[in-house]
Order: C-alpha cells, then sequence, then structure tokens
C-alpha cells in the first residue's frame, strides 16, 4: 500500500513519468543520485530536476558526501515518509471537503441546464439570463442532480477509504520512527555510560599515579635526610682531631722552653 501512495505523490508532484523513481526512493537509507540516474536510465542533471521538485514541497531529505578522488559533492536522497504521507493526506482531505460542499450544494439548490449545450448553471445565473442559453438560445430546463449526488457521495467513499488508508500507513510510520527514536536514546544512554565508566576509571588511574608520586617523594625525602645525617658525623670527627692535634702542638712548644 505505502509504495502505491508514494508513486502516487511523485504523479502529483512531478508526473507521471517521474513515477519509478518512488520505489527508489523509498530506502531505508539514502541513495545515490548517480545510481538513480542509472537505474532510471536517465541523465544526472534530468535526475536532479525530479528530486529538487519533490524537495521543494520537503518531501525528500538529502545528504551530501565528498569524493575523495575527484573532489566534487555527490548528494543520496531518500523519502521522508511521514511527510510524504501527510502531503497526500492533505490533498485528499481539501478533496473530501469540496466534494461534501458541493453534495450539500446539489441537495440544497436547483441548477438549470442547456441540453443542446450540456451547460449548467445555478438558479441565479439562470434567472440573470432569462432562462436562455447564451450560446444556442434555447430554453434552459431543471438538471436532475439525484445522479450527480450519487456520483459525487460514491466518489467520496472512495476517498474517505484512501483517508482511512493513508491514516493506517501513518501511524505505522510514526511507531516506526519511535521505535528508532528509542534505539537512539538507549544508544546515546550506553554511550553516556561508558564515558562515565571511562572517567571513572581515567581518575582511579590519576590517583593511583599521584599516590605513586606522592610515596616516591616521601622516599627520597627519607633518604636525602639518611644521607645528610651521615654527612654531618665525619665532620664532627674531623674537629676532634685537629683541636687533639693543637693541645699536643701546645704541650710540645713548652716542653722545648
Amino acid at each position: 500500500m505505502l509504495d502505491n501512495l508514494l508513486r502516487e505523490i511523485v504523479t502529483i508532484v512531478v508526473g507521471k513519468q517521474a513515477e519509478p523513481i518512488a520505489d527508489l526512493l523509498n530506502s531505508g537509507s539514502h541513495v545515490n543520485e548517480f545510481i538513480i540516474a542509472k537505474k532510471l536510465d536517465v541523465t544526472i542533471n534530468q535526475t536532479r530536476n525530479i528530486l529538487y521538485k519533490i524537495s521543494n514541497f520537503g518531501l525528500v531529505s538529502s545528504i551530501r558526501k565528498k569524493d575523495k578522488k575527484k573532489g566534487w559533492y555527490t548528494y543520496f536522497w531518500k523519502f521522508e515518509i511521514l511527510k510524504c504521507l501527510e502531503f497526500l493526506r492533505e490533498i485528499y482531505s481539501k478533496k473530501f471537503d469540496e466534494l461534501t460542499q458541493e453534495i450539500r450544494e446539489r441537495n440544497e439548490k436547483r441548477f438549470y441546464v442547456c441540453e443542446r449545450c450540456n451547460i449548467e448553471m445555478e438558479e441565479e445565473e439562470a434567472l440573470a439570463k432569462d432562462f436562455a442559453c447564451e450560446e444556442c438560445g434555447d430554453l434552459l430546463t431543471v438538471k436532475d442532480s439525484s445522479k450527480v449526488i450519487k456520483d459525487l457521495e460514491r466518489n467520496l467513499s472512495k476517498i474517505k477509504e484512501k483517508m482511512d488508508a493513508i491514516d493506517v500507513e501513518i501511524e505505522k510510520e510514526k511507531i516506526s520512527l519511535e521505535k528508532i527514536k528509542l534505539k537512539e536514546i538507549k544508544k546515546a544512554e550506553k554511550e553516556k555510560e561508558k564515558k562515565k565508566e571511562a572517567a571513572k576509571i581515567a581518575r582511579r588511574v590519576k590517583k593511583k599515579a599521584s599516590e605513586k608520586t606522592v610515596k616516591k617523594k616521601t622516599v627520597k625525602k627519607k633518604t636525602s635526610k639518611k644521607k645528610t645525617t651521615k654527612k654531618k658525623t665525619p665532620k664532627k670527627k674531623t674537629v676532634k682531631k685537629k683541636t687533639v692535634k693543637k693541645k699536643t702542638s701546645k704541650k710540645k712548644t713548652t716542653k722545648k722552653k
């Protein structure tokens, strides 16, 4: 059903000749415009013209990617299904309202017709023309609107069926979009949790690294203190030796006298 509705949209917007593009654009991912042109057996410019006409109504989305070898940009396209369905429903909704109004007028008003020229007009217009046909001059007769009303009601019921079918597809598309949205939210939440976990691990590693550096510093301080105390002790001994030498030298001088 969806495929038929999308083809109908392309026919309304571009024309019957562009209908095959609907099957290519009805894809979960964006399609390369050169692939579309190749499959349709038309030039890239003709393909772009069709796509731009559909894009003017906001029924397709596109992304562009740069060709690393050639350096130019290539566009990728796909249908925005929900917008397409809402667009088509609006068209049928207007038709429905127009037909409902016409049926109401047929039931409430009187219409006159020229049997020879098949020209129809409302009573006010017929009165202004003295109930005579402008083309042939024949007298206008009252038209039996019962058959016309039946045809209009038949068309109205068909449009109502089409609108109901579109509503079903709209609901389906909304549900699928909601599922995609939920998946994206879950994916984002998982990514968030991973980042949090990675941040926790990073903090732990940083904390351990800082603790190691603190330990190293304290060890260095202790070892440096020990080294300084060892250096100081021999200095004291040397001082004592010097004082002893001085005393002995004094004693020697006294003996000589």
